[in-house]
Order: structure tokens, then C-alpha cells, then sequence
């Protein structure tokens, strides 16, 4: 097995920051403990701050590197050159002791010339003993100047001993992809390894409001929350305003002086318009600000994109933003999901993976059952129904699955109001399908098929009116009729607002009596299944085994091997009473049906907690056992203990509880959290569409 991979580039800019997160992001999926390490660095390095921040790495800023420019100028004026590799071998095998992987990242090439720097990296990657991979710039360059530049660095690397794994060619012109990887074919020094080219991704390049303000050192005046907007290009503002604004396109920064109070209300005004493109920010110049006429004018505006100062005039400040180079910053959320979605698109990540690491551990880490999840998800691309559409986190989550191609979304709300929010939050949702369940041309038939679902029950035709109204409703009989594959709902809504219509419409399963709960609980070295947490409170010994096999199956589902302790607060023979007793009764009910539904599955029980996952404990309370120390599927025997120990063990073991996902309905329907982050949704819709493409239809 691999224990490293060395990232380097055949010059500046080629975007190695961007295949390094589509690296760490494949690394963690498939190896328990990855550190990062860049050899050389210059001042305080984004990249360094961008993976640690990004992966939450426990490595200190410092353990990540071996030395700075400066200390290396230092090294060199004083004749101790030899030191320079020493120290970065040092530093390497400090992480590489600690970790079961180390993925590096080479120079930034800010020497004078890129042939220099090449064999800087060539011997730092010989001398660690790490496979290579490379990158090659095609930004603005003909294919023959592209590949100079690849056989040039693979000269270097293969005169020291390197051996390069693979060659990524960024930055190709769009639509230029197919045939540039068609020429990269017949070249003979890539034959014996892998060959992947990305096309250019226009918001990549670009800096953010945030960046102009920070390379600038300009004042946010208004605002603030909405610096995360890509600047595409910039305008000069310094003609008549009739004659201005034609010359404004999407995500223009607006450059001003700071006194003309027309351009500003102008531009503030054209962010509101429907029919005017929407730019990323306002720039004014000269150390002028708004008198309070206008600013009480601005002020009013919503949404309020971010208005910059700065003490410079405005043509020299027009020069410094033309000189600004597009990082990806810790804290840009959106461009990290987009350079992990465009990495993912263009690069084989399983062969990839397996190329660098050879093996794959058996064990189920989070990284690896996260990524597990998006990756099945994506294999059959399933449509899922989101009712909640006009919540933030919901059409965050939106953008971000959509970027990566896991599934297709349909909106249920308002579509002005989700088109605002949209806007106000600087999110692009092209191509997004947006209902309003009461002007939907199916809304009638869906009352009929409800009212016909529940005419027993007492239910009228103006009741089931007022009831298919219900987001939840709407969402679950477009499940229901097959329009859409599975629903997720939870984010703003109780459990019972989003279950009650599904055990109403949906019902479940054939041969399945009852609709029950998992949790994945996703703990530092392992995920664990914990049923049922959410749904049915006191079940019987019958259900219970129910309950038991049903999350056999789900586990499996996902990946995880199964292996079921059925939870009580005694262990084996030790204790008596009605609750052992009902969980004895469930145990044995389960092994039988077990052997026609799950041969061969593993299952025991009365068994307390500690015994079931701790290998020292069970030793002692279960030794025979084949569950005992080894379960991954927890059974609890009622809602109170399991609801209680789900949440005690998420925030006291700082676990990432995903769930509750509902087991046992015909179709698929899962319940968030009103707690839940934005990766919290993405895991649920990705389970779900795991979930739906099980079902036929």
C-alpha cells in the first residue's frame, strides 16, 4: 500500500489546490488517517489553511510544513543547503508516523523560472519516496505548448527516480476536453499511467467580492453576508448613467467614485430588476463615501450587495482588480463543493483511487461511508422532491447536489419567493424544477386519489382540499403516483408532519407490518446502525424482531456488514423481568425468520451496550458470542432508550448522527432534523435516492 502522494505542477497557476481537495476528498473516503504537507511554503499559505480548514485535519498549521522561503534563504546564504532536504524528510516522517497516509503538495513556483522549480519538486518527491501526480496548465495555451510543458516536468521526475501515477491537464478550454484527452493518448510517455484533463471552470478563476476586498484592504460599508459573490469582470463607471448601464453584465464589479450617488442607486436598482443583469458589488473610489441622503437610499435596498471603499482613485484601483488572482478560500464554501463537483465529473476517482493506494481497508470510517453514499447515489441518478424549498439550507443543499450531479431535485413553495431567496443568497439553481402544489395542473387528481385513499376514514373532498395544500402532502402523492422517486422534508417541520402522510398514502412494504427508524451513527473510527430512534415507542417482541431484520437489511444496503445486538440492561441469562423478557422473545423470533429472510446473518441478544461494542467487556459477559464486541447494528428495545442514546452519544462522542431514515415504506420518505446542517441534508437525500433505486418504477 501506498503511504503518500506528491502533487506538483508544471508552472504557477495550474490549479493544484483544486486537485488537491478532489484528492483529500478521495483519500478520506478510502484511508482512515490522511495528513497534508507542503515542503516549501511562502508567508502564511492558503492551501495549507484551505484542506486543513475544509477536512477538519488534527494537525497544527505548523506540523504541515517544513520551511519557508525565508528560512530557505537563509539556509542557502549560510552554505547549509544540504539542511533544506533534511529538514523536509524530518517533517515528512513526523507525519508519516502519526498518519496512515500523507498527501503532499509541491511549490508554488514563485522562482524565477519553472525549470528550477520542477527539479526542487522532482527531488523532494524522489527523496520522500512518494508516487507522483501532475498537473499541467492549459489555461491560454495551443495543445503543442500544453504538452512541451508535461514532457518537459516528466523528464525531470523520471531522471530522478520518480514514478508518476498520473497526469492531470487543467484549466483545458471548454468543449475542448474529449479531443485534448484523444492527442494525450498517443503520446508515449503517458502510456503506463492515468491521463485525465479538466476543462476550465469560469467562477474558479474569478475572485470573490471578499477577495477584492482583502487584496484591496478596502472597507465593507454594506453588505457584509454577501461577499461570497464571484466577480466575473468589472466597469469602469464614469459616464452618464442611460449610458452605463447597457454596459453591465452579470457579475460586473461596478467601479465609482465614491460621490456619485446616480451610478449607486443605479446599480443598487438594477439588482432589483428583472430584466437587468445582476452584478457582484460596488467599488468606490477617491475615500468618498454617500451623503446620508443616499445613504438612507441604500439602506432600503434588499438584497444589499456589497458596497467597497477605498482611498485610491478610481483608474489605478481599476488596475489593482485587474491584477487579482482567484484563490479558493478557507471559508468559500461554494467554490470547495464546485472544484470537488468539476474533480469528480472529469476524474475516474475509483481507479484513480485504487492506483495511488493499491488496497482498501475493510473498515467503515465516516469519510469512507459519506462518500460511499454520494457515489451510490450518483450511480443511478434518482429525482427527489424537497417540500421545503423556500428554506435556506434546503436550496443551499440544492445547489450543492446539483453541482455534483448526485440527483435531480424538484421545489415545492413559492417560486417567487424561493426565486428571491435564490437571489439574496447568490446560489445558481439553472434548470431546478419549482412547484406550487396549489397551481400544479395534477393538484385535483391528487385531491380525488387522496379523498378516495381516506373516504373511510371520514374524509371529505373539501378536507382533502385543505389537506394536498400541505407541502408534505403534495410531495408525498407526487412519491406516490411515481412522478418522483423519494421525499425528504424535516428541516422546518416536526417528524410527525413529515411521516403521518406517507404511513397515510404510501403505506408499506408487502410482507412488512410496521415502518421504522435508523440512525447512521457516524463515530471517528466507525459508523454504527441505531434502530429504532424515531418512530414506533414501545414495540412488541414481533415488531422488535421486525425492527431487528428490517435494519439488517438497511445496513447491508449501505455497506455495512451486519451484526445485530439486541440491547437490554442485562446481558444473556443475568437479569429477569418483563423487559429482558420481551427482548429474549424478539431474539428468538428474529434468529428464526432470519434463516429464510438473512442466512447467515449475525444476531444475539439480551445484550447490554458495552458488551456489544466493546471487545474487552464482551470477553468477559459474552464470550462464545459472535455478536458480542463486534455489533454494528444496535437494537434498543424501546423509543425512550433509543431516542435518549442516539442524542447522548452525538453530542457527548461528537458524533454525526444521519437520520432518522424510515425502513419498511413502499417508497421512500426521510425525516431531517429542524437542527439539521447543509451536509445533514445532502447525506438524507443521498440515502434516499440510495433507497429508490431499490424500487421498481
Amino acid at each position: 500500500m501506498s503511504e503518500s502522494l506528491y502533487i506538483t505542477s508544471t508552472e504557477a497557476r495550474s490549479g493544484k489546490s483544486v486537485i488537491a481537495l478532489g484528492v483529500m476528498e478521495l483519500l478520506l473516503r478510502k484511508v482512515e488517517h490522511v495528513a497534508f504537507f507542503r515542503p516549501i511554503v511562502f508567508e502564511e499559505d492558503n492551501d495549507i489553511k484551505l484542506i486543513s480548514s475544509h477536512f477538519q485535519l488534527p494537525i497544527s498549521y505548523k506540523e504541515m510544513y517544513a520551511l519557508t522561503a525565508a528560512e530557505i534563504s537563509t539556509l542557502l546564504a549560510h552554505g547549509r543547503q544540504e539542511e533544506i532536504m533534511e529538514k523536509v524528510i524530518e517533517k515528512y516522517r513526523q507525519l508519516k508516523d502519526s498518519f496512515d497516509f500523507v498527501l503532499c503538495e509541491g511549490t508554488d513556483f514563485a522562482s524565477s523560472t519553472a525549470a528550477f522549480e520542477l527539479d526542487i519538486n522532482a527531488d523532494i518527491a524522489n527523496n520522500l519516496g512518494s508516487p507522483v501526480l501532475l498537473v499541467a496548465n492549459a489555461h491560454q495555451k495551443s495543445f503543442s505548448e500544453t504538452l512541451q510543458s508535461i514532457n518537459l516536468a516528466l523528464d525531470s521526475l523520471n531522471d530522478r527516480g520518480c514514478q508518476t501515477v498520473a497526469t492531470v491537464v487543467n484549466r483545458v478550454t471548454a468543449g475542448e476536453r474529449d479531443e485534448a484527452l484523444r492527442l494525450l493518448a498517443r503520446e508515449k510517455k503517458l502510456e503506463r499511467q492515468l491521463v485525465y484533463a479538466i476543462p476550465e471552470v469560469e467562477p474558479l478563476s474569478k475572485p470573490t467580492v471578499k477577495e477584492v476586498a482583502r487584496h484591496l484592504e478596502a472597507e465593507v460599508i454594506y453588505g457584509h453576508d454577501q461577499l461570497h459573490r464571484h466577480v466575473y469582470n468589472f466597469t469602469v463607471a464614469a459616464m452618464q448613467l442611460q449610458n452605463f448601464l447597457p454596459r453591465v453584465d452579470d457579475g460586473s464589479l461596478i467601479i465609482t467614485p465614491g460621490d456619485r450617488g446616480d451610478i449607486i442607486i443605479g446599480s443598487l436598482a438594477a439588482v432589483s430588476s428583472k430584466t437587468m443583469a445582476t452584478i457582484s458589488g460596488i467599488l468606490l473610489t477617491g475615500g468618498l463615501k454617500p451623503e446620508t441622503p443616499i445613504r438612507k437610499l441604500i439602506e432600503g435596498f434588499k438584497p444589499l450587495v456589497p458596497i467597497l471603499s477605498v482611498s485610491d482613485n478610481t483608474f489605478p484601483t481599476a488596475a489593482k482588480v485587474d491584477k487579482i488572482h482567484a484563490i479558493i478560500s478557507p471559508d468559500d464554501e461554494r467554490k470547495i463543493i464546485q472544484a470537488i463537483a468539476v474533480f469528480e465529473k472529469n476524474v475516474n476517482v475509483d481507479k484513480l483511487g485504487e492506483t495511488i493506494i493499491k488496497v482498501r481497508p475493510k473498515k467503515v470510517t465516516p469519510k469512507m461511508f459519506e462518500y460511499e453514499l454520494i457515489q451510490k447515489a450518483k450511480r443511478k441518478k434518482r429525482h427527489i422532491v424537497l417540500p421545503e424549498g423556500e428554506e435556506s439550507r434546503i436550496l443551499r443543499a440544492s445547489e450543492a447536489l446539483l453541482r455534483r450531479e448526485v440527483v435531480d431535485i424538484t421545489l415545492l413553495g413559492n417560486p417567487d419567493v424561493i426565486a428571491s431567496k435564490v437571489t439574496e443568497l447568490g446560489l445558481r439553481l439553472d434548470g431546478i424544477e419549482i412547484i406550487e402544489p396549489k397551481r400544479h395542473p395534477d393538484f385535483e387528481d391528487y385531491v380525488n386519489t387522496y379523498y378516495e385513499l381516506r373516504k373511510h376514514k371520514g374524509i371529505t373532498l373539501d378536507n382533502a382540499h385543505d389537506v394536498m395544500s400541505d407541502v408534505n402532502y403534495f410531495g408525498t402523492m407526487m412519491v406516490y403516483k411515481r412522478m418522483i422517486h423519494g421525499m425528504v422534508s424535516g428541516a422546518i417541520h416536526s417528524t410527525a408532519s413529515t411521516i403521518r402522510p406517507a404511513l397515510e398514502i404510501i403505506k408499506t412494504k408487502p410482507g412488512v407490518s410496521l415502518v421504522s427508524s435508523v440512525f447512521f451513527m457516524c463515530l471517528k473510527d466507525r459508523v454504527l446502525v441505531y434502530g429504532d430512534c424515531a418512530v414506533n415507542p414501545d414495540p412488541n417482541a414481533e415488531e422488535l424482531a421486525e425492527i431487528a431484520l428490517t435494519s439488517a437489511q438497511t445496513a447491508k444496503a449501505f455497506g455495512i456488514e451486519p451484526i445485530v445486538a439486541m440491547l437490554s440492561y442485562s446481558t444473556g441469562e443475568s437479569g429477569k423481568g418483563k423487559d429482558v423478557e420481551k427482548v429474549k422473545i424478539a431474539t428468538r423470533i428474529a434468529k428464526e425468520r432470519a434463516k429464510k429472510m438473512f442466512p447467515g446473518l449475525k444476531i444475539d441478544g439480551p445484550i447490554q451496550y458495552d458488551a456489544a461494542v466493546d471487545p474487552g467487556v464482551a470477553k468477559t459477559k459474552m464470550p462464545e458470542s459472535e455478536v458480542a464486541g463486534r455489533a454494528t447494528v444496535l437494537i434498543f428495545p424501546d423509543l425512550n432508550t433509543g431516542n435518549n442514546t442516539y442524542k447522548a452519544v452525538q453530542r457527548s462522542a461528537g458524533a454525526i448522527a444521519i437520520g432518522p431514515v424510515l425502513q419498511g415504506l413502499r417508497y421512500p420518505v426521510n425525516d431531517l432534523s429542524r437542527g439539521c446542517t447543509i451536509p445533514d441534508i445532502i447525506n438524507t437525500v443521498a440515502i434516499t435516492a440510495i433507497q429508490a433505486q431499490t424500487v421498481e418504477g
